[in-house]
């Protein structure tokens, strides 16, 4: 394999995409101090107040110790709280604090100057097509993730043009894990 081979693996680049996309997004946020991450969690629980964290580690397809990082970070700035479920005593479920509604509210448009900067190279078509290769990559390759992506809506309309972050793209919940050869990672207790 010669570098150039390497340069144009799609791991190569969806990774360095990756990179670029936490970039932009962490340059456009400096002032408000979020991470994509943090971001993703307070829109979640914006739209979902009180979810527990295992659902909404799935409804971004995080892990759960990512989720609980993150959870740790935002609630040590009082932007959530994390309470017991009212459904169940041994779950604690996850708000947002007046000053976490407040900080989203400050983030949108700096998050949606990111979006716009992202996809800037690309055209209105190109930029339907880059999601919807994404998706595809998604969903066909869903069994091999090791956390499940499991959306709390239905799936956007995809015949509209991608021109801002404030339609989320969200597929089918994963299908049941086949043997595929692999070691299945250790479970957690």
């Amino acid at each position: 394999m010669t570098l150039n081979d390497l340069y144009q693996r799609p791991g190569f680049l969806l990774r360095r995409t990756h990179q670029i996309s936490a970039a932009v997004f962490e340059n456009a946020c400096a002032s408000v101090g979020l991470t994509p991450a943090q971001y993703g969690v307070l829109t979640v629980l914006a739209n979902e107040p009180g979810l527990d964290q295992t659902r909404l580690a799935r409804a971004l397809a995080f892990d759960k110790v990512t989720v609980m990082r993150v959870c740790k970070g935002l609630e040590e700035r009082g932007m959530i709280e994390r309470r017991v479920s009212e459904h169940s005593r041994r779950q604690m479920a996850v708000v947002l604090t007046p000053a976490g509604k407040k900080l989203l509210l400050q983030a949108r448009g700096p998050a949606e100057q990111a979006y716009q900067r992202l996809l800037s190279p690309l055209t209105l078509p190109q930029r339907q097509q880059l999601i919807e290769i994404l998706e595809t990559l998604t969903q066909g390759l869903a069994d091999d993730a090791r956390a499940p992506f499991v959306p709390l809506l239905p799936p956007p309309a995809t015949d509209k043009p991608v021109e801002s972050a404030a339609a989320p793209q969200a597929r089918a919940p994963r299908k049941p894990r086949t043997n595929t050869g692999r070691s299945a990672p250790a479970k957690r207790g």
